[in-house]
Protein backbone atom coordinates (compact mmCIF):
# COMPACT_ATOMS: atom_id res chain seq x y z
CA UNK A 1 0.00 0.00 0.00
CA UNK A 2 1.48 3.21 -0.89
CA UNK A 3 -0.06 6.55 -0.27
CA UNK A 4 0.85 8.93 -2.84
CA UNK A 5 -0.93 12.47 -2.08
CA UNK A 6 -2.75 14.40 0.31
CA UNK A 7 -5.58 17.21 -0.49
CA UNK A 8 -6.12 19.78 2.83
CA UNK A 9 -8.44 22.30 2.55
CA UNK A 10 -9.04 24.38 5.51
CA UNK A 11 -7.66 21.91 7.62
CA UNK A 12 -5.58 23.22 10.91
CA UNK A 13 -3.15 25.40 9.57
CA UNK A 14 -3.67 25.20 5.81
CA UNK A 15 -6.05 26.84 3.66
CA UNK A 16 -5.27 24.97 0.83
CA UNK A 17 -2.25 22.71 0.38
CA UNK A 18 -1.23 19.40 -1.79
CA UNK A 19 1.77 17.21 -0.87
CA UNK A 20 2.68 14.10 -2.67
CA UNK A 21 5.16 11.30 -1.13
CA UNK A 22 6.80 8.71 -1.81
CA UNK A 23 7.63 4.95 -1.13
CA UNK A 24 10.25 4.54 1.87
CA UNK A 25 11.23 7.29 4.25
CA UNK A 26 9.17 10.65 3.93
CA UNK A 27 10.96 13.22 6.19
CA UNK A 28 8.43 16.32 6.84
CA UNK A 29 10.29 18.84 8.17
CA UNK A 30 10.42 23.22 9.10
CA UNK A 31 9.85 25.29 12.24
CA UNK A 32 7.68 24.81 15.59
CA UNK A 33 4.18 25.75 15.01
CA UNK A 34 4.69 25.54 10.94
CA UNK A 35 1.65 22.43 10.48
CA UNK A 36 4.23 19.19 10.61
CA UNK A 37 2.04 17.48 12.54
CA UNK A 38 -1.04 18.41 10.69
CA UNK A 39 -0.06 15.82 8.20
CA UNK A 40 0.25 13.19 10.38
CA UNK A 41 -3.05 14.17 12.41
CA UNK A 42 -5.14 14.33 8.40
CA UNK A 43 -3.35 10.82 8.05
CA UNK A 44 -4.82 9.46 11.12
CA UNK A 45 -7.78 10.69 10.66
CA UNK A 46 -7.96 8.52 7.33
CA UNK A 47 -7.22 5.82 8.88
CA UNK A 48 -9.03 5.55 12.52
CA UNK A 49 -11.73 8.42 12.06
CA UNK A 50 -10.38 10.38 14.71
CA UNK A 51 -7.68 12.95 15.52
CA UNK A 52 -5.21 11.39 17.55
CA UNK A 53 -5.08 14.25 19.54
CA UNK A 54 -8.55 13.57 21.07
CA UNK A 55 -9.87 16.88 18.99
CA UNK A 56 -13.26 17.38 17.72
CA UNK A 57 -14.27 17.80 14.20
CA UNK A 58 -14.84 20.99 14.87
CA UNK A 59 -11.35 21.91 15.86
CA UNK A 60 -9.90 21.00 12.93
CA UNK A 61 -11.71 23.65 10.82
CA UNK A 62 -8.86 26.43 10.17
CA UNK A 63 -9.70 29.50 11.99
CA UNK A 64 -12.36 31.85 10.64
CA UNK A 65 -13.64 29.24 8.36
CA UNK A 66 -17.26 27.07 8.21
CA UNK A 67 -15.75 23.71 6.22
CA UNK A 68 -12.76 21.72 5.76
CA UNK A 69 -12.19 18.87 3.50
CA UNK A 70 -9.07 16.95 2.70
CA UNK A 71 -8.30 13.94 0.17
CA UNK A 72 -5.91 11.27 0.14
CA UNK A 73 -4.90 9.28 -3.14
CA UNK A 74 -3.45 6.16 -2.57
CA UNK A 75 -2.50 2.69 -4.04
CA UNK A 76 -3.96 -0.42 -2.73
CA UNK A 77 -3.78 -3.96 -4.01
CA UNK A 78 -2.65 -2.40 -7.02
CA UNK A 79 -5.63 -0.26 -7.35
CA UNK A 80 -5.75 3.71 -7.45
CA UNK A 81 -8.10 4.22 -4.99
CA UNK A 82 -9.48 7.55 -3.14
CA UNK A 83 -10.59 8.60 0.76
CA UNK A 84 -12.51 12.24 0.82
CA UNK A 85 -13.99 13.83 4.33
CA UNK A 86 -15.69 17.11 4.42
CA UNK A 87 -17.12 18.72 7.58
CA UNK A 88 -19.24 21.90 7.34
CA UNK A 89 -19.79 22.10 11.33
CA UNK A 90 -23.42 20.36 10.46
CA UNK A 91 -22.63 17.51 8.58
CA UNK A 92 -19.80 15.07 7.65
CA UNK A 93 -19.30 13.68 4.01
CA UNK A 94 -17.32 10.06 4.15
CA UNK A 95 -16.55 9.13 0.28
CA UNK A 96 -14.28 6.26 -0.37
CA UNK A 97 -14.23 6.06 -4.09
CA UNK A 98 -17.13 6.71 -5.47
CA UNK A 99 -19.08 5.32 -2.15
CA UNK A 100 -20.44 7.75 0.33
CA UNK A 101 -19.34 5.65 3.92
CA UNK A 102 -22.39 5.80 6.45
CA UNK A 103 -20.02 6.35 9.36
CA UNK A 104 -16.31 7.56 10.95
CA UNK A 105 -16.35 3.52 11.94
CA UNK A 106 -16.29 2.50 8.27
CA UNK A 107 -13.08 3.76 8.01
CA UNK A 108 -11.00 1.53 9.79
CA UNK A 109 -9.16 -0.89 7.92
CA UNK A 110 -9.50 0.70 4.51
CA UNK A 111 -6.01 3.01 5.00
CA UNK A 112 -4.31 0.79 8.16
CA UNK A 113 -1.77 3.04 10.11
CA UNK A 114 0.49 3.07 12.90
CA UNK A 115 1.26 6.21 14.73
CA UNK A 116 4.19 6.99 16.65
CA UNK A 117 3.72 11.14 18.56
CA UNK A 118 5.12 12.68 21.93
CA UNK A 119 2.06 12.22 23.46
CA UNK A 120 1.92 7.85 23.38
CA UNK A 121 4.30 8.05 26.43
CA UNK A 122 0.84 7.90 28.00
CA UNK A 123 1.09 3.84 27.73
CA UNK A 124 3.34 4.19 30.41
CA UNK A 125 2.57 7.03 32.51
CA UNK A 126 -1.13 8.08 31.11
CA UNK A 127 -4.46 6.95 32.48
CA UNK A 128 -5.86 3.39 31.62
CA UNK A 129 -8.67 5.39 29.69
CA UNK A 130 -5.91 6.06 26.96
CA UNK A 131 -4.45 2.49 27.30
CA UNK A 132 -7.96 1.32 26.32
CA UNK A 133 -8.23 4.34 24.09
CA UNK A 134 -4.51 2.77 21.72
CA UNK A 135 -6.10 -1.23 21.80
CA UNK A 136 -9.42 -0.38 20.75
CA UNK A 137 -8.34 1.23 17.61
CA UNK A 138 -5.16 -1.28 17.50
CA UNK A 139 -7.87 -3.96 17.08
CA UNK A 140 -9.98 -2.10 15.60
CA UNK A 141 -8.24 -2.13 12.42
CA UNK A 142 -8.42 -5.35 11.45
CA UNK A 143 -11.43 -6.96 13.18
CA UNK A 144 -14.75 -5.24 12.53
CA UNK A 145 -17.34 -7.56 14.86
CA UNK A 146 -14.73 -6.04 17.37
CA UNK A 147 -16.24 -2.94 16.99
CA UNK A 148 -19.84 -4.44 16.52
CA UNK A 149 -19.41 -5.72 19.92
CA UNK A 150 -17.43 -2.49 21.38
CA UNK A 151 -20.58 -0.45 20.33
CA UNK A 152 -23.30 -3.22 21.84
CA UNK A 153 -21.08 -3.26 24.88
CA UNK A 154 -21.57 0.61 25.73
CA UNK A 155 -24.97 1.00 24.51
CA UNK A 156 -26.48 -1.72 26.49
CA UNK A 157 -24.47 -0.09 29.53
CA UNK A 158 -25.67 2.98 28.88
CA UNK A 159 -29.28 1.85 29.15
CA UNK A 160 -28.18 -0.55 32.77
CA UNK A 161 -26.60 3.17 33.78
CA UNK A 162 -29.86 4.87 33.36
CA UNK A 163 -31.35 2.44 35.52
CA UNK A 164 -28.78 2.06 38.07
CA UNK A 165 -28.89 6.14 38.42
CA UNK A 166 -32.75 5.80 38.52
CA UNK A 167 -32.51 3.18 41.33
CA UNK A 168 -34.63 0.93 38.86
CA UNK A 169 -34.24 -2.70 38.65
CA UNK A 170 -36.99 -4.22 36.91
CA UNK A 171 -35.56 -4.77 33.44
CA UNK A 172 -31.87 -4.35 34.51
CA UNK A 173 -30.99 -8.12 33.76
CA UNK A 174 -31.62 -8.07 29.80
CA UNK A 175 -29.03 -5.51 29.50
CA UNK A 176 -26.46 -7.22 31.50
CA UNK A 177 -26.74 -10.14 29.88
CA UNK A 178 -25.94 -8.03 26.45
CA UNK A 179 -22.83 -6.35 28.50
CA UNK A 180 -21.97 -9.87 29.32
CA UNK A 181 -22.65 -11.16 25.94
CA UNK A 182 -20.19 -8.70 24.79
CA UNK A 183 -17.94 -8.40 27.10
CA UNK A 184 -16.64 -11.87 26.70
CA UNK A 185 -15.56 -11.48 22.59
CA UNK A 186 -13.63 -7.87 24.22
CA UNK A 187 -12.08 -9.90 26.62
CA UNK A 188 -10.80 -12.29 24.57
CA UNK A 189 -9.70 -10.13 21.77
CA UNK A 190 -7.76 -7.92 24.13
CA UNK A 191 -5.97 -10.56 26.13
CA UNK A 192 -5.31 -12.03 22.78
CA UNK A 193 -4.11 -8.77 21.49
CA UNK A 194 -1.34 -8.16 24.03
CA UNK A 195 -0.26 -11.13 23.89
CA UNK A 196 0.70 -10.55 20.36
CA UNK A 197 2.19 -7.11 20.73
CA UNK A 198 4.14 -8.67 23.58
CA UNK A 199 5.42 -11.41 21.21
CA UNK A 200 6.40 -8.82 18.49
CA UNK A 201 7.68 -6.58 20.61
CA UNK A 202 10.96 -8.46 22.03
CA UNK A 203 11.94 -8.20 18.72
CA UNK A 204 12.87 -4.62 19.44
CA UNK A 205 13.77 -4.26 23.09
CA UNK A 206 16.78 -5.13 24.72
CA UNK A 207 15.77 -4.93 28.27
CA UNK A 208 13.24 -7.99 29.25
CA UNK A 209 9.22 -7.04 28.08
CA UNK A 210 6.08 -7.64 29.72
CA UNK A 211 2.71 -6.55 29.06
CA UNK A 212 0.30 -7.34 31.61
CA UNK A 213 -3.68 -7.48 31.27
CA UNK A 214 -5.48 -5.81 34.00
CA UNK A 215 -9.35 -7.01 33.46
CA UNK A 216 -12.09 -5.87 35.55
CA UNK A 217 -13.64 -9.10 35.68
CA UNK A 218 -12.00 -12.31 36.87
CA UNK A 219 -14.30 -14.83 34.22
CA UNK A 220 -14.20 -14.83 30.50
CA UNK A 221 -17.70 -16.84 30.40
CA UNK A 222 -21.19 -15.07 30.11
CA UNK A 223 -23.05 -16.63 32.79
CA UNK A 224 -19.84 -16.03 35.38
CA UNK A 225 -19.87 -11.99 34.28
CA UNK A 226 -23.98 -11.52 33.99
CA UNK A 227 -23.16 -13.13 37.86
CA UNK A 228 -20.94 -10.29 38.85
CA UNK A 229 -22.97 -7.43 37.58
CA UNK A 230 -25.76 -9.16 39.78
CA UNK A 231 -23.41 -9.48 42.95
CA UNK A 232 -22.23 -6.02 42.32
CA UNK A 233 -25.66 -4.15 41.53
CA UNK A 234 -26.40 -2.91 45.60
CA UNK A 235 -23.25 -1.41 45.88
CA UNK A 236 -23.29 0.28 42.00
CA UNK A 237 -27.17 1.18 42.87
CA UNK A 238 -25.25 3.64 45.11
CA UNK A 239 -22.63 5.20 42.85
CA UNK A 240 -25.43 5.44 39.44
CA UNK A 241 -23.16 3.83 37.21
CA UNK A 242 -21.14 0.47 36.26
CA UNK A 243 -18.15 0.05 38.35
CA UNK A 244 -17.14 -3.52 36.27
CA UNK A 245 -16.40 -4.42 32.83
CA UNK A 246 -14.20 -4.11 29.87
CA UNK A 247 -14.83 -0.14 30.36
CA UNK A 248 -12.85 -0.22 33.03
CA UNK A 249 -9.63 -2.54 31.87
CA UNK A 250 -6.87 -1.88 31.51
CA UNK A 251 -2.76 -3.26 31.02
CA UNK A 252 0.48 -2.73 32.53
CA UNK A 253 3.68 -2.19 30.45
CA UNK A 254 7.00 -3.73 32.18
CA UNK A 255 10.33 -3.91 31.96
CA UNK A 256 13.65 -5.90 33.51
CA UNK A 257 10.52 -7.63 35.73
CA UNK A 258 9.47 -3.64 37.09
CA UNK A 259 6.77 -1.12 36.42
CA UNK A 260 7.90 1.00 33.51
CA UNK A 261 5.96 3.76 34.66
CA UNK A 262 7.64 4.04 38.05
CA UNK A 263 11.40 2.61 37.22
CA UNK A 264 12.12 3.40 33.47
CA UNK A 265 13.54 6.52 32.59
CA UNK A 266 12.40 8.47 30.22
CA UNK A 267 14.52 7.58 27.35
CA UNK A 268 13.48 3.80 28.28
CA UNK A 269 10.29 5.14 28.60
CA UNK A 270 10.58 5.90 25.03
CA UNK A 271 12.19 3.26 23.91
CA UNK A 272 9.73 0.92 24.85
CA UNK A 273 7.02 2.58 23.02
CA UNK A 274 8.70 2.24 19.97
CA UNK A 275 9.17 -1.56 20.62
CA UNK A 276 5.62 -1.48 20.96
CA UNK A 277 4.92 0.97 17.85
CA UNK A 278 6.92 -0.93 15.68
CA UNK A 279 5.07 -4.73 16.99
CA UNK A 280 1.66 -3.02 16.43
CA UNK A 281 2.68 -2.54 12.44
CA UNK A 282 3.76 -5.95 11.72
CA UNK A 283 0.90 -7.35 13.69
CA UNK A 284 -1.30 -4.75 11.48
CA UNK A 285 0.90 -5.90 7.91
CA UNK A 286 0.24 -9.64 9.07
CA UNK A 287 -3.72 -9.22 9.88
CA UNK A 288 -4.24 -7.06 6.82
CA UNK A 289 -1.55 -8.60 4.27
CA UNK A 290 -1.48 -4.77 3.20
CA UNK A 291 2.11 -2.24 4.63
CA UNK A 292 0.60 0.07 6.78
CA UNK A 293 1.12 3.50 6.75
CA UNK A 294 3.77 4.52 9.89
CA UNK A 295 3.95 7.80 11.25
CA UNK A 296 6.63 9.56 13.77
CA UNK A 297 6.04 13.17 15.50
CA UNK A 298 8.75 14.57 16.66
CA UNK A 299 11.34 11.74 15.59
CA UNK A 300 14.09 11.47 17.67
CA UNK A 301 12.54 12.66 20.96
CA UNK A 302 13.92 11.67 24.11
CA UNK A 303 16.00 9.06 22.56
CA UNK A 304 20.09 9.74 23.05
CA UNK A 305 22.64 8.94 20.12
CA UNK A 306 22.21 5.21 20.48
CA UNK A 307 18.73 5.16 20.24
CA UNK A 308 18.40 7.19 17.54
CA UNK A 309 20.93 5.73 15.55
CA UNK A 310 19.28 1.92 16.56
CA UNK A 311 15.39 3.36 15.48
CA UNK A 312 17.00 5.18 11.77
CA UNK A 313 18.44 1.20 10.93
CA UNK A 314 15.11 0.24 11.92
CA UNK A 315 12.88 2.32 9.84
CA UNK A 316 14.26 1.15 6.46
CA UNK A 317 12.52 -2.15 6.79
CA UNK A 318 8.95 -0.36 6.73
CA UNK A 319 7.49 0.34 3.38
CA UNK A 320 6.60 4.13 3.96
CA UNK A 321 7.08 6.46 6.56
CA UNK A 322 6.42 9.82 7.39
CA UNK A 323 9.08 11.38 9.86
CA UNK A 324 8.40 15.00 11.35
CA UNK A 325 11.50 17.35 12.94
CA UNK A 326 12.47 20.46 13.40
CA UNK A 327 15.32 19.77 11.66
CA UNK A 328 16.80 18.83 8.53
CA UNK A 329 19.57 16.25 8.75
CA UNK A 330 22.31 14.73 6.94
CA UNK A 331 22.30 11.52 8.59
CA UNK A 332 18.92 10.51 7.72
CA UNK A 333 18.19 8.61 4.88
CA UNK A 334 15.21 9.82 3.24
CA UNK A 335 13.49 9.21 -0.20
CA UNK A 336 11.49 12.59 -0.03
CA UNK A 337 11.96 15.76 2.13
CA UNK A 338 8.98 17.86 2.57
CA UNK A 339 9.87 21.37 4.30
CA UNK A 340 6.71 22.58 5.60
CA UNK A 341 6.25 26.67 5.72
CA UNK A 342 3.29 28.15 7.58
CA UNK A 343 0.76 29.92 5.05
CA UNK A 344 0.73 33.31 5.51
CA UNK A 345 -2.92 33.35 4.97
CA UNK A 346 -3.73 30.80 7.89
CA UNK A 347 -4.20 33.43 10.52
Amino acid sequence: MLLKSLYLKNFRSYREAEFSFSKGINLIHGKNGEGKTNLLEAIYLFSTGRSFRQAKFQDLIQHNQTYFYIEAEFEKDQVHQTLKIGFDKNKRKITYNRTELPSLSHLLGILPSVLYSPSDISLVSGTPTERRRFLNIQIAQTDPLYIHHLRCYHKAMKQRNHLLKNRQTTSIESWEAQMAHSAVYLIEKRQDRLKSLHDVALNYQEEPLAIKYRPSLSSNVAEEIAGAYKQHREKELMYGSSLIGPHRDDFLLMSDQKAAKTFSSEGQKRSLISAIKFSEYHLLKSLTGQSPLLGIDDFGLHLDPIRMSQKHLMLKEFSQVFLTSPYFSDDLEFSKCIEIKKDPFSQ
